[in-house]
């Protein structure tokens, strides 16, 4: 656990090679990558997933359950304290904005950016209602009350019927949220700035992931994305929703460490 920014940051860190931070989604926590971080650490990396404050076992003072820059601020914070200069920066959904305002901040800390089921556009009227309406649900009903109309984003309904264990898996996830990041991190959401103008800035070697059968965020999203960010490489990962980085894992290991060598990370 790490004192950032007035939280408690909790983090795993696994290997010891070249230092690679992911970024979970909403409402989610850094259990989200379990299914990577061994893999990727015995491929040559070190791999490092925080919970976002107020997510999975983090912790947020009440006056700051979290926004945008403050996620950001407390990413670059964690790779402070690790004494980490630079980074592999990934991230998920909402880890998909927290990781351009990083960019943006401080490009320097970047030797390459992964980009998993996210984007740079900024929501529209109709996704800002429901982000909004998520937050008012989780302060009526309690963060468990999320996870019924989520998993059917997060998974294919095959993967739901076929192997219940990994909504099982991803509900505990959701369901340890405190009430308080479930509306501030909804809010980030629905108020995130435009990140296409940044797309062009992007000068480190990028890789962006994408379920094939994404609804939250189509592959069309990452498409543009891969169109407006030079050198970039687009992978589809079919027979994945949009936690095709946890649905279907070896796929998406396989797809960054491919990336990893062929940028010389490893």
């Amino acid at each position: 656990m790490l004192r950032v920014n007035g939280a408690q940051i909790h983090y795993v860190s696994v290997g010891n090679g070249t230092p690679m931070l992911l970024l979970h989604g909403y409402p989610l926590s850094g259990e989200l990558f379990a299914r990577n971080r061994d893999i990727l650490a015995a491929a040559g990396y070190r791999v490092i997933t925080i919970d976002h404050r107020g997510y999975g076992q983090s912790t947020a003072p009440t006056d700051a359950p979290g926004d945008l820059q403050t996620y950001a601020a407390d990413a670059l914070g964690v790779m402070d304290q690790l004494n980490l200069p630079k980074a592999i920066i990934g991230g998920m959904s909402m880890g998909g904005p927290i990781a351009f305002e990083m960019w943006r901040t401080a490009p320097q800390r970047f030797t390459g950016l992964i980009l998993i089921d996210t984007l740079a556009n900024p929501a529209g009227v109709v996704e800002q209602h429901l982000w909004k309406g998520m937050a008012q649900k989780a302060s009526t009903f309690g963060s468990q009350s999320l996870a019924p109309e989520l998993l059917k984003d997060m998974l294919t309904g095959q993967t739901r019927l076929n192997h219940p264990a990994d909504a099982t898996v991803l509900t505990g996830i959701v369901k340890q949220a405190h009430v308080a990041a479930d509306v501030a991190g909804a809010m980030v959401l629905a108020t995130r700035p435009d990140s296409v103008p940044t797309l062009k800035t992007i000068t480190v070697p990028t890789l962006i992931l994408e379920g094939v059968e994404d609804t939250v965020y189509p592959p069309e999203f990452s498409l543009k994305m891969m169109q407006n960010i030079p050198g970039s490489q687009l992978v589809l990962i079919p027979g994945a929703a949009h936690a095709a980085i946890f649905e279907k894992a070896a796929a998406a290991n396989k797809a960054i460490m491919d990336w990893g060598r062929a940028n010389s990370f490893r």
